[in-house]
């Protein structure tokens, strides 16, 4: 195992402070090698994923071109007016998606094969955990996603209540080798008693993220400030529409959406410290096996 310095030992207790401080951690020591290996097992749904940002972009730049602002009825009428936005909405949900799926998967499992190796990782054994178990993150996401989502129909409160416990079931799936349901039905019996302080570390740890996250997005707001003057001062609505299809705009559209797949790797790292430390405190399995390791 490499020193103290070096490695960042996730069985063990930690408070708020130490979650975040360690997950950065994570990242200096490691941030090459994990960003290195995540982005190239995911990067093809990661390009589809940004095409279909660009895709709703440009139909979004069609849609108000085509609109006749002197008779805005005529927008009913227009080959782009519900059916084009329809379709580019949906692949881009469903293309989002599946690479925020694929990143969650290589992320997960390029921490279990450091945390199973001491620090060490091995490429091919998490492609091959991938290509295993990709389809089962999948089902596991969509049922997480529709619990949710139900719950936030019966009001915020359930809603929010269930998907606490839902954001370890991932973790569990992986560390623990559940399968899909039973990872999903322990995570509300893992939680128990750690519920509060497991919101209170995802709520600090996401407006962190958030905060952090949303320097990538300076620029293609500033840029879009500019431009949204300078069309009201010229007094052409059509001018401010094609924003949307602006190639500087577009780019700096696809930095902040890449900065926003960096930002919800460290999510899931400050997740999977989170999950080790109610493991610890419930099992204290990082202490077992350090007491079993000194007596090898």
């Amino acid at each position: 195992m490499r020193s103290n310095n070096e490695y960042v030992e996730f069985k063990k207790e930690r408070d708020l402070g130490a979650i975040i401080t360690d997950t950065f951690k994570f990242f200096r020591l490691e941030w090459k090698p994990f960003f290195t290996t995540t982005f190239k097992i995911a990067l093809i749904p990661i390009l589809i994923a940004l095409a279909g940002i660009l895709y709703y972009s440009y139909e979004q730049s069609n849609m108000f071109s085509s609109i006749d602002f002197e008779n805005p009825n005529d927008f009913q009428n227009s080959p782009f007016g519900g059916g084009g936005m329809l379709i580019a909405t949906f692949v881009m949900f469903f293309s989002y998606l599946i690479a925020y799926i694929m990143i969650n998967v290589a992320a997960m499992y390029y921490i279990k094969s450091y945390v199973d190796n001491d620090g060490k990782t091995n490429f091919e054994e998490i492609k091959q955990n991938v290509n295993n178990n990709l389809w089962a993150f999948v089902g596991l996401g969509f049922i997480i996603g529709v619990m949710v989502f139900v719950g936030m129909l019966f009001c915020v409160i359930p809603g929010i209540y269930v998907a606490i416990p839902l954001t370890l079931a991932s973790s569990i799936y992986v560390f623990k080798g559940k399968e899909v349901m039973d990872s999903i039905s322990y995570s509300f019996t893992f939680i128990k008693n750690h519920w509060w302080e497991t919101f209170g570390v995802l709520i600090v740890v996401g407006l962190l993220i958030t905060v952090l996250g949303s320097i990538f997005s300076i620029p293609s707001i500033i840029y879009m400030f500019i431009k949204t003057m300078s069309g009201i001062g010229e007094n052409d609505p059509t001018a401010i529409m094609s924003l949307f299809s602006d190639p500087v705009y577009l780019f700096f559209t696809v930095v902040s959406y890449v900065g926003r797949f960096l930002f919800y790797a460290v999510t899931l790292v400050s997740t999977v410290l989170i999950y080790f430390d109610i493991n610890e405190q419930k099992y204290a399995s990082g202490t077992i096996e350090q007491i079993d390791r000194l007596g090898e």
